[in-house]
């Protein structure tokens, strides 16, 4: 292959799918836009699961990128917006869930696993 072919496929497959927002979903007021993709930007895709719902194409993801502009366009906060899809979906919907009983041990168990992992790489071995 010439350099030139592997550039075209480097580029086509690392930048195919950078932004999933539609032409249509853009808002002409560019503050509406760029808080739209702020909030975009910590809301997690259902279906995608580690995706943010900016780069999804799943249907629920443009659903919401819709509600969420429709939304700054009635004038609601960021806060208001990500409380009102928080409600909606749960926990989940959230990159960062708060801290609960329930997500306590998601919170915890990288500071655990970091502590036995140290502990397993550095204890000292018995010379008999």
């Amino acid at each position: 292959m010439k350099i030139n072919q592997i550039l075209i496929l480097f580029l086509f497959f690392n930048f195919t799918n950078v932004m999933s927002i539609e032409p249509d979903e853009i808002l002409e007021d560019v503050q509406l836009e760029q808080r739209a993709r702020e909030i975009s930007s910590v809301l997690r895709c259902m279906v995608c699961q580690n995706e943010n719902i900016d780069n999804s194409n799943a249907g629920i993801a443009k659903d919401l990128r819709i509600l969420i502009r429709e939304e700054l366009i009635a004038g609601k906060t960021n806060s208001q917006i990500i409380n009102f899809v928080h409600n909606k979906y749960g926990d989940y919907v959230l990159f960062k869930p708060p801290l609960k009983f329930y997500t306590f041990f998601l919170w915890i168990s990288p500071f655990v696993i970091f502590f036995f992992l140290f502990l397993l790489f550095f204890r000292k071995k018995k010379i008999d």
